[in-house]
């Protein structure tokens, strides 16, 4: 007898629909499974035989079981088909009413005693199963929350092998899980570490509202205990919080890579990944025998900071180069090809030479010139033209830290930045991928950033004197429009052109910056 139901594939951060087919006749006891599983897939069939026994689904007669996954030139992995496979089989040996089996998609590995166990990629597969129609999907209830804000279908959660079967026959009801998403959104604004804590740093701190409010990438140079570090991990608390696209958006990634962020499986708050400067070039960009996303796609619509920035490999630094000008990934591999997101804003942190003192005003520097100059050529011009901001941090004296009172709240920069983004909305709706200055296209500049005659002078002044690129000259139009923008200004004037100009010496070469 022949059963169906359907479960789900991955590819990237988007799910495909399997159809499990289970056939039994009676005879000679066996058990096949085709449509190019892979090892996890194949050994599916002796957790399924075994969690059926020990949930009481004992048979005394002998089938011959044929399971194909379709379509059948998809690759199948991981054990997310146990349960269905399960659940069709009791329908194809009629121990379940197979009737309605082809309304369900099921999801789920199960135990040796019929426990359902949480998989990856739950949440694409749901969106997937609503957009087929389907009258309900059964989860592991570890993964009922980041399926259950989809809505127009069933979320059921079952624990056990034995729950789903009686739901489906009608022998026990369960009660769908359904979570508004605009009010998990809206509820969860904790911003956690805040600016105010910060003393001093003024210029690092203006040059990290311009680069939120603009979406904009920034390097951040300084010796060791300057500040660097604690000004990076307070960015998120100026960032505008998450839309509910967004959150989904970043949620379906953080899904299909298997991992929980903000105390649950749906992520409410923008992402912050700081990966180590030991971090390969796969795990930084993603990929893999079984392609993954990397931390450039954790960290979509959020912040990926990289401390020790000249410590990581040459090789996984100049993968971000793709990344950061595309917004998105494409991994090629022989056994599969996907696309993933990785729309983030780049924070970067590093020393100005390898001992950390070059120039500081308290330690002497042990470095020699050619030592310097090798250790800041680390990070490559054409890495460096896309990063907008470059800024140098200073440590603050202990003496002036005892009369400094509490810097700006991030409540307050954060108002500015909500302020400025809006500008931008409104400046770019319907431009489709444009959401922020830093995204703006390069043919669209010359409207967007309507210059005066002393700015323009100002610029081709600054292209000639730091001997920029045609991308660096980009960025300071993008980084002018954006402090425009913070300043209500419709047009980019000097004042903006300067301080945008400013944030380049780093192009120069010169001892300057680090002074």
């Amino acid at each position: 007898m022949l059963a169906k139901c359907y479960s789900g594939a991955i590819n990237g951060v988007d799910a495909s629909a399997v159809e499990i087919e289970v056939n039994s006749t009676k005879g000679t006891s066996s058990f096949a499974i085709v449509g190019l599983p892979d090892t996890a897939v194949k050994e599916s069939k002796d957790r399924v035989s075994t969690a059926l026994k020990n949930s009481g689904y004992r048979s005394k007669d002998e089938f011959a079981v044929t399971v194909n996954l379709a379509p059948a030139d998809v690759k199948k992995e991981g054990p997310i088909y146990d349960l269905p496979i399960a659940i069709c089989l009791l329908g194809a040996t009629q121990r379940l009413a197979n009737n309605h089996l082809g309304d369900y998609a099921l999801v789920g590995e199960l135990s040796l005693g019929g426990q359902v166990r949480r998989v990856k990629g739950v949440l694409p597969i749901v969106m997937e199963m609503r957009r087929l129609g389907k009258r309900a999907v059964l989860v592991p209830p570890e993964n009922v929350e980041e399926a259950s804000v989809v809505s127009g279908i069933d979320v059921i959660p079952v624990a056990t092998l034995r729950d789903a079967a009686q739901y489906i026959s009608g022998e026990a009801e369960i009660e769908p899980v359904f979570t508004d998403l605009a009010d998990l959104v809206g509820r969860d604004r904790d911003c956690g570490d805040d600016f105010a804590d910060v003393k001093g740093q003024g210029l690092a701190k203006r040059a990290l509202e311009v680069a939120v409010a603009g979406g904009h990438n920034v390097l951040m140079i300084g010796s060791p205990g300057s500040g660097k570090t604690m000004l990076a991990r307070r960015v998120p608390s100026i960032l505008p919080p998450m839309t509910v696209e967004e959150a989904l958006e970043v949620s379906r990634i953080h899904s299909v890579a298997g991992r929980e962020k903000c105390g649950g499986a749906f992520v409410t708050k923008r992402p912050f990944r700081a990966p180590h400067h030991t971090v390969s070039s796969i795990g930084l960009l993603g990929g893999g025998a079984k392609p993954t996303p990397g931390e450039v796609s954790l960290a979509h619509r959020g912040v990926l900071f990289l401390d020790e920035f000249a410590e990581f490999p040459r090789n996984a630094l100049e993968t971000l180069r793709q990344p950061l000008e595309d917004g998105h990934v494409g991994v090629s591999r022989a056994a599969a090809a996907c696309d993933y997101p990785s729309r983030f804003m780049l924070v970067a942190a590093m020393n100005p030479c390898p001992c950390g003192y070059y120039n500081d005003a308290t330690r002497e520097c042990r470095c020699s010139q050619s030592q310097i100059l090798k250790y800041q050529r680390r990070v490559s011009g054409p890495l460096l033209d896309r990063i907008d901001i470059q800024v140098g941090v200073h440590a603050v004296p202990a003496r002036d830290l005892e009369r400094m009172g509490p810097g700006e709240a991030s409540a307050a920069i954060r108002e500015r930045v909500q302020q400025a983004r809006e500008i931008q909305k409104r400046r770019y709706r319907g431009m489709a991928g444009v959401l922020s200055n830093a995204d703006a296209r390069s043919r669209d500049l010359k409207d967007i950033c309507k210059l005066t005659s002393d700015a323009a002078v100002d610029i081709r002044r600054a292209i000639e004197t730091l001997n920029l690129s045609a991308r660096a000259y980009d960025r300071i139009l993008r980084v002018s429009r954006t402090i425009a923008d913070l300043a209500g200004k419709d047009a980019v004037d000097s004042e903006c052109v300067m301080e945008a100009s400013s944030y380049r010496k780093l192009d120069a070469g010169g001892d300057s910056f680090f002074a």
